[in-house]
């Protein structure tokens, strides 16, 4: 450990992570370095050699660590001596043996953790006639509430009452900018109530959503969101 963190969650071998490295061959070769371009590197964590997922499953956010990743945990073992770095000072092929990194573990990019109450929203929640519940996650900061024709940027997650995720933009890091009105009728009724800044708990019943017979890429029955509303676009 050369840095300790300051989160207490360990990445999952599933989940995505945004990381800062850099990697050296025995003799002391950098081969690749994110903190050389100045941008992050954004990845899931069994997308990369072995070595990586079992170790950054270790770390937690803000912690960095050294790694000495063996050639079989890697991209393979060396036969004989690393080739010589050639006149550009770049080594061609693939790092093998052996290798070294620095790994800063910055952030865990994993989707709102999934809600309690999924069958039925709580008491606590606030029932529309039409059958919308929701409930104020994190208050908001703004004052203004989105129009049905404005243009919403936002983070969310979405599930199914049996808890399974559909989809969400946290692992991205890429809000989707949405036209309101042309998304469920459940989610831009709920969208309306919000301010910029809040996080919201949506819970839309079926004929809010996609319908009894919803188109074969959607999910069916009622669906629950966490949005956070970042920037209302107003036409």
């Amino acid at each position: 450990m050369l840095q300790k963190g300051t989160g207490t969650s360990h990445p999952k071998a599933e989940e995505k992570v945004k990381v800062h490295y850099s990697g050296w061959q025995t003799d002391g070769y950098n081969f690749d370095s994110s903190l050389n371009r100045g941008v992050p590197a954004t990845f899931g964590l069994n997308q990369v050699i072995k070595g990586w997922t079992e170790g950054v499953q270790l770390m937690v956010e803000g912690e960095k660590r050294r790694f000495w990743i063996p050639g079989e945990l890697a991209y393979g073992k060396l036969e004989g001596e690393l080739p010589p770095i050639g006149a550009d000072g770049k080594r061609p092929g693939r790092p093998l043996g052996q290798l070294c990194f620095d790994i800063e573990l910055i952030k865990i990019l994993r989707p709102h953790p999934t809600p309690e109450n999924l069958t039925a929203a709580p008491e606590d929640a606030a029932a529309n006639p039409s059958g919308v519940a929701t409930k104020v996650v994190k208050a908001g900061t703004g004052e203004a509430k989105p129009k049905p024709t404005d243009n919403v940027q936002v983070h969310y997650t979405v599930w199914t009452s049996d808890g399974t995720m559909v989809d969400s933009s946290l692992p991205s890091e890429r809000p989707k900018t949405l036209p309101l009105k042309r998304t469920i009728k459940g989610f831009t009724e709920a969208v309306q109530m919000m301010v910029e800044g809040e996080t919201r708990r949506i819970w839309v019943p079926q004929n809010m959503a996609y319908g009894a017979t919803p188109p074969p890429t959607a999910p069916k029955g009622m669906l629950i969101f966490e949005v956070e509303l970042l920037k209302i676009l107003s036409n």
